[in-house]
């Protein structure tokens, strides 16, 4: 069977699903190249990434320095892009969402369990999100009511509602969101940043930048994590390449993914090590807190960790749980995305952000990454297909 009469015949397995895992034609793709960079942006400026940034700190001491940091992040996003822009092609060309494309790879019972593996690590990684912003939320909470109020499970819960309501308008709420948060959170990181530096500059020195690191297994191990914490997303890169508008090369696609990822994986990575560096304090919430010791600002670096964590999680956790739950379930797109919300409070997100689970984070990240690449592997499309 020629790759062309395959790809046809996966097109017309999608005819008989829900209307939202139907190819999107032309006329129906909303998103532009700068929405789809701003997009990116939102995703990597979120909590997930500061505490895989503070996890470099551990016992006060850096495993790597800030140059083995760095270069071993830049590494693993010229992968990461170089990766998505080959994942993305097939969704790009024909407007099939991920799930859809398995079955060119899997075929029907086969995509289930590939989907799942894609799936589960989205809504862990939801829940995580959810209950960081849940801290945050719960911090603005202690300030407008002077103390009275402390209670993050009830500020999670009310979290997951809002995010469950904006995810039911699909990309079209996802595009605008992302740009917003992109551009408020950036700007907040910046400020904490030179806050930082400014308050905080000897002992990061003394921890992060002259500690001696390593070169050696800690160095890949870290890229491999890096590699780990977008594995997922570039996995289903055909869901979100097939909201792009037409007539963007392959080249052009990759520079899409690598200069914002490049630029929010940067900053948070570098401001999650400084904050340890500083405080001690491996979630980024509470090291904030230390730090910023403002109740005004506290209050606005709240709501800025508040839109990171709604950014993060409409672009990478929500939008392929859902997919993968229509799959299953022959729901229709909106109660999909509605039990992918309730399916995130069983993943336990409390747990991983204590202190004493920024290890175990990444050690779940490298051990999904490593059923999820052979995934990639398996479903990259033939070349006559780009």
């Amino acid at each position: 069977m020629s790759v062309n009469t395959n790809v046809e015949s996966v097109i017309q397995l999608a005819e008989h699903v829900d209307e939202s895992l139907q190819p999107k034609t032309d006329r129906d793709r909303k998103v532009g190249p700068l929405s789809y960079v701003f997009m990116w942006i939102g995703d990597g400026v979120n909590l997930g990434n500061m505490t895989l940034g503070a996890s470099l700190i551990v016992a006060g001491t850096a495993t790597l320095n800030i140059f083995q940091t760095f270069a071993a992040a830049i590494i693993a996003i010229g992968i990461i892009s170089t990766i998505f822009a080959l994942n993305d092609r097939l969704g790009y060309r024909t407007g099939i969402p991920y799930v859809v494309q398995l079955r060119m790879s899997f075929g029907l019972k086969g995509s289930v369990i590939s989907s799942l593996c894609r799936g589960i690590p989205a809504i862990v990684w939801y829940g995580f999100q959810s209950w960081i912003g849940g801290t945050a939320l719960n911090e603005i909470m202690k300030i407008i009511t002077g103390g009275s109020f402390d209670n993050v499970a009830i500020c999670f819960v009310v979290l997951q509602i809002v995010q469950i309501v904006l995810s039911l308008y699909g990309f079209h709420a996802i595009k605008w969101v992302e740009t917003v948060v992109s551009v408020v959170i950036g700007l907040a990181l910046i400020y904490v940043f030179v806050v930082l530096l400014t308050s905080y500059s000897n002992v990061i020195v003394e921890k992060w930048v002259h500690t001696e690191g390593s070169w050696g297994l800690p160095f890949f191990a870290f890229i491999m994590m890096f590699m780990g914490n977008y594995a997922a997303i570039f996995l289903s890169a055909a869901d979100y390449s097939r909201e792009l508008k037409p007539g963007i090369s392959n080249t052009k696609r990759g520079f899409l993914y690598f200069l914002p990822i490049f630029a929010a994986y940067g900053l948070t990575l570098t401001i999650g090590a400084m904050l340890a560096s500083a405080t001690g304090v491996a979630n980024p919430v509470k090291a904030f807190a230390i730090v910023v010791d403002n109740s005004y600002i506290t209050f606005f670096v709240s709501a800025f960790i508040i839109l990171g964590s709604i950014g993060v999680n409409m672009v990478a956790n929500i939008v392929p749980p859902t997919y993968v739950i229509q799959l299953l379930t022959k729901l229709k797109y909106k109660p999909a995305v509605a039990i992918t919300g309730l399916l995130a409070l069983c993943s336990f997100p409390w747990v991983l952000v204590q202190d004493s689970s920024s290890k175990g984070l990444g050690i779940f990240i490298l051990i999904y990454s490593a059923f999820l690449g052979p995934i990639v592997v398996y479903i990259q499309p033939h070349p006559k297909v780009s």
